[in-house]
């Protein structure tokens, strides 16, 4: 429970997620304190390979340093650890758990920086949703699911979520040529689960796919994917195991612009087909005060980028990665203090490595709590980061199979105070990174900027985050802070890391109406390891309202960057702008018992 961890954990129910506005959960997480991509670009714009996540400014590539899970399912991309946000529909999500601080010790060298679960809806009694959006820049959407329950043992769950938009210009139009186009996507994602329900026992079956397809801001470049999923798991009393198979191919084109960006060549085509298979089991043991699990994992994963180069040549990169572990973690409780242990070795294949954690919490009266932990952590560089080479723009960035695996020692302490209308929440934390991977600048011309993943040595993010939350009547006022100072040992900041993020967030719900307006705004960035490159600080503001008409019908209307505020997301070395406003109404009819 997140009352008795010693980390901090931040929790979004249903009624939550309903009042940020956003197509992939990854917007609507940007209202946690410390939840950022690469850039500041949504994903409705941003290239896939661009979207893992950093928690509490740690890293700065397209690599997560946090792993993703649905229903305890990994859904980071085996070959390069981003994220396929469009995989996840927000509306079938019934919880958002999302750790910050190292869980190695558990779930393996993807948790360096932290964990974030989506907790799907439970199957119900002949539970049918309908939805459909439209919006400006061309946007549709619509979302079907099905949910029914045989003699209550049975449960089928079916749903498809499908979008298109013709998005928008990621380059001010004060520099636009007659190569830019704007940056799209189009997305088809279904999926179907098989509950099997017993009275201390369940199983679960679920297969999904992503057939997905980007224009990425010029008339040559482009990227699509197409991903199959199949998941299991099986859970009792004291046991569970879990294992899950996928394949996916990534397709991609790049290219060369003139510095008028009326000119445009393909310098070569790009395939990334790749397999991953893996699998968890751990064991729990309670006795009184003492809570013991145990268990091991595997992932294999199989992947080769495959490079055409125009007008000739042919580059081919990659390899089979194989990491297993073993963990274990116990805690005791003893006169209000409960204490926390954690060890996990792990095999990468090329480097073991030993991951230990700590901590504690203690509750105190008037509803406080405090809370600590250390612990030390590794991350091994993913196939991508070794061996597929990219461009952005007018700037590649080379791969490496030299890189070593990034480690972290770290610790936090904070406390929590909840009332009966409010809750408070502070947390101070300090990292140590060695061997941080990074994209390390080599040369820069006006007209192309040349990068290698490197290991760029030793960095320290330290900072302060705090949350929140009072609720009076049918008010609800929300807010969240995080100051982050993550520095290289030279003193130069961590690329794509803002020291102060915040937001504020004010929501009315009363007889069937849910009206909520927020502000998020982070500060000045910078782009490259040089910091030359500035992106300013910004602040946009966001609308959603939910009208429930009758019983099962609801009507929605979001505005993102409410006040169509433009700002830098990026150089490539051409300046780069994040979504203008976003406007999107559409209604969801909902027949049957909710979960």
């Amino acid at each position: 429970m997140a009352s008795e961890s010693p980390a901090s954990i931040t929790t979004l129910g249903t009624p939550e997620l309903k009042r940020i506005p956003g197509v992939n959960l990854d917007d609507r997480l940007r209202m946690v304190p410390g939840f950022t991509l690469l850039r500041r670009s949504s994903s409705l714009a941003a290239n896939p390979t661009t979207q893992g996540i950093s928690l509490r400014g740690i890293g700065s590539s397209g690599t997560s340093r946090t792993l993703v899970l649905s229903d305890g399912i990994p859904l980071n991309d085996p070959f390069g650890g981003w994220i396929y946000w469009t995989r996840t529909s927000p509306e079938e999500v019934q919880r958002v758990e999302v750790s910050r601080g190292s869980t190695t010790s558990v779930f393996g060298d993807r948790a360096m920086g932290g964990a974030i679960n989506f907790i799907s809806r439970q199957p119900s009694t002949a539970r049918l949703a309908l939805g459909f959006e439209g919006g400006n820049l061309g946007t549709l959407m619509p979302t079907g699911s099905y949910s029914q329950l045989f003699r209550r043992r049975w449960g089928v769950t079916a749903g498809v979520r499908a979008f298109e938009t013709n998005g928008y210009y990621i380059v001010p139009q004060s520099i636009r040529g007659r190569v830019d186009t704007p940056a799209n996507v189009r997305f088809v994602a279904p999926q179907v689960k098989l509950d099997w329900l017993h009275p201390g026992q369940r199983f679960s079956l679920k297969s999904d796919m992503l057939i997905e397809e980007r224009q990425n801001g010029t008339t040559l470049v482009n990227n699509s994917t197409g991903i199959g999923a199949i998941s299991g798991s099986y859970s009792r009393d004291w046991l569970s195991l879990l294992a899950f198979h996928q394949r996916q191919e990534y397709r991609a084109a790049f290219s060369t612009i003139t510095a008028d960006r009326n000119t445009e060549r393909v310098t070569f085509r790009q395939s990334v087909p790749a397999e991953s298979v893996g699998g968890a089991g751990f064991a729990t043991l309670r006795r009184s005060g003492v809570n013991l699990l145990g268990g091991g994992d595997f992932l294999r994963v199989d992947g080769t980028s495959r490079d055409w180069l125009v007008p000739t040549g042919a580059r081919i990169g990659g390899g089979v990665q194989f990491q297993r572990g073993v963990f274990g973690q116990a805690d005791y409780t003893w006169r209000g203090v409960k204490l926390f242990g954690g060890s996990r070795y792990h095999f990468t294949g090329t480097t073991n490595f030993y991951s230990p954690s700590g901590g504690f919490s203690y509750g105190l009266r008037g509803g406080f709590r405090l809370r600590g932990s250390a612990y030390r952590s590794f991350r091994a560089p993913t196939l991508n980061e070794l061996y597929r080479e990219f461009r952005a723009g007018n700037t590649t960035t080379l791969a490496n199979p030299l890189l070593t695996p990034e480690k972290v020692f770290g610790a936090e302490f904070g406390g929590d105070w909840i009332g009966e209308r409010s809750r408070f929440s502070v947390t101070m934390y300090r990292n140590e990174l060695s061997d941080l991977i990074g994209n390390a600048t080599l040369s820069t011309t006006p007209a192309l900027i040349t990068r290698i993943r490197r290991n760029i040595g030793a960095a320290l993010a330290r900072g302060v985050e705090a949350t929140y939350r009072y609720r009076i009547g049918v008010w609800t006022w929300e807010t969240s802070y995080l100051f982050a100072d993550s520095r290289v040992v030279t003193r130069e900041r961590i690329p794509q890391i803002p020291r102060h993020q915040g937001n504020a967030q004010l929501s009315w719900n009363h007889r069937g109406t849910l009206l909520a307006g927020g502000l998020r705004a982070g500060s000045l960035q910078f782009e490259d390891d040089r910091n030359t490159q500035l992106l300013p600080g910004y602040a946009l503001a966001h609308i959603s309202l939910a009208q429930q008409f009758r019983e099962g019908v609801t009507f929605t209307l979001a505005v993102e960057n409410a006040l169509n505020r433009e700002y830098l997301s990026g150089f490539t070395p051409a300046p780069q702008i994040a979504g203008p406003r976003l406007v999107r109404a559409g209604v969801r009819w909902t027949l049957g018992r909710q979960p």
